[in-house]
């Protein structure tokens, strides 16, 4: 992949970043940069999610990118990779925000989401000389770009000490709007969630909350929810809405045979009905 570079003021797009500290006075990238300003939300948040915070941070991410909404992170392992993976999913438009020199993308494992993300009409950008190698003083520099280039921070798992904090702090610096998913009271991943929201973050359950308040222009009137091919499907479908995820609970509230409720869930993944989440644990698309 050839590597780019521009001055931020030469593009529409990244020209939102003139007001912030330390504009960079060039920025390198691979891939396509949108050439006007578009409505972008950048999604942060845990190393580690739970099957909760995969959850959140697909859904959400998947229904703002169906939505014209260009999703930015920092292609870092856990929420950040989520979110990408999730724009490409529906053919979205994302954003990667390195912490290195693109000579060499960080981390390595992740080569081929970076790869799919140029290739799908997205780039990675950097404001450090190519072959700059990853620091951790680095990444919390990169956090900047990734609040000033959006015109939302949503964060969808963290812990009280979680590093997406800082992404946070530069948002507000910006005054840029934060929006926060709301996690369960007794799990420490979503401690730092919880208490943002104490301190007056936006709570976010779903992508509507927050183009309300960025691009109200884009919301529509709600699709019907997903019906499946027969009577199982549906009904399975039905018990995801509300709130099942268990695939053994599902098996038994369905009242099938677990030979035929795993043959139908297998063709509902197939046909793009439902998700995976691992563990057992499913929910619709």
């Amino acid at each position: 992949m050839k590597i780019n570079q521009l001055s931020p003021q030469d593009n529409k797009f990244l020209q939102i970043i003139d007001s912030i500290a330390l504009v960079p006075k060039k920025l390198y990238y691979y891939g396509s940069l949108p050439q006007q300003r578009m409505p972008a939300v950048a999604i942060v948040g845990s190393r580690k999610p739970t099957t909760y915070g995969i959850e959140v941070t697909t859904q959400i991410a998947e229904n703002l990118a169906r939505r014209g909404i260009v999703i930015i992170s920092g292609m870092a392992l856990g929420v950040d990779s989520l979110a990408h993976k999730a724009a490409l999913q529906v053919g979205g438009r994302t954003i990667a925000v390195q912490g290195n020199g693109l000579a060499r993308l960080y981390p390595s494992s992740n080569r081929q989401l970076g790869e799919d993300i140029v290739t799908s009409g997205g780039a990675i950008i950097s404001e450090y000389e190519p072959h700059a190698p990853p620091m951790k003083y680095r990444f919390l520099e990169r956090n900047r770009l990734v609040s000033a280039l959006s015109d939302a921070v949503l964060v969808t798992e963290a812990a009280a000490r979680s590093g997406s904090l800082n992404t946070v702090m530069h948002a507000l610096d910006q005054g840029k709007e934060v929006f926060v998913v709301p996690g369960n009271i007794t799990s420490p991943m979503s401690a730092g969630c919880n208490a943002l929201l104490k301190q007056g973050a936006h709570p976010a359950t779903c992508a509507e909350d927050i183009l309300e308040v960025i691009a109200p222009q884009l919301l529509r009137p709600q699709t019907q929810l997903a019906l499946g091919d027969n009577p199982l499907q549906s009904t399975i479908i039905q018990l995801l809405q509300e709130g099942l995820r268990d695939g053994d609970e599902l098996q038994q509230r369905s009242g099938v045979d677990a030979t035929t409720f795993s043959t139908e869930l297998t063709m509902m993944e197939i046909n793009g009905l439902i998700r995976n989440l691992g563990a057992n644990q499913w929910t619709v698309r």
